[in-house]
């Protein structure tokens, strides 16, 4: 599957249903984000069931901040319209199937009941 361009129109849209979610935090100048961006590509394919969205930093400035992006490549994963997983650095393919093998796994029930207590 192709990875989606995330913009500030279009985030909320795609991020808050059902399902699992990838946001990668990126820009062109970024060396570490051109090695990852293959990487993504290849999970991309891989997992058709999974919304690869990509947000270019650069041209979404203000997405970025909402979010606290200080490095990137930064990876997001956000499950059933909560983020789950925020966490800077490029990751090699095995450790980002590992996390999507996670985030599968997540009891949502469990993580909305955690989340409630610290509200």
């Amino acid at each position: 599957m192709a990875t989606v361009e995330l913009t500030a129109d279009n985030f909320d849209e795609v991020t808050s249903g059902d399902g699992i979610v990838l946001v990668d935090f990126w820009a062109s100048w970024c060396g570490p984000c051109r090695q990852f961006a293959p990487v993504y590509q290849r999970a991309s394919d891989k997992y058709e069931d999974i919304v690869f969205g990509k947000v270019d930093t650069e041209a979404e400035q203000a997405l970025a901040g909402k979010f606290d992006i200080r490095s990137i490549p930064t990876l997001m994963a956000v499950r059933d319209g909560v983020i789950v997983f925020a966490q800077p650095g490029a990751l090699p393919d095995q450790l980002l199937e590992s996390l999507i093998e996670q985030v599968r796994a997540l009891d949502m029930d469990d993580v909305r009941a955690k989340l409630a207590t610290r509200a």
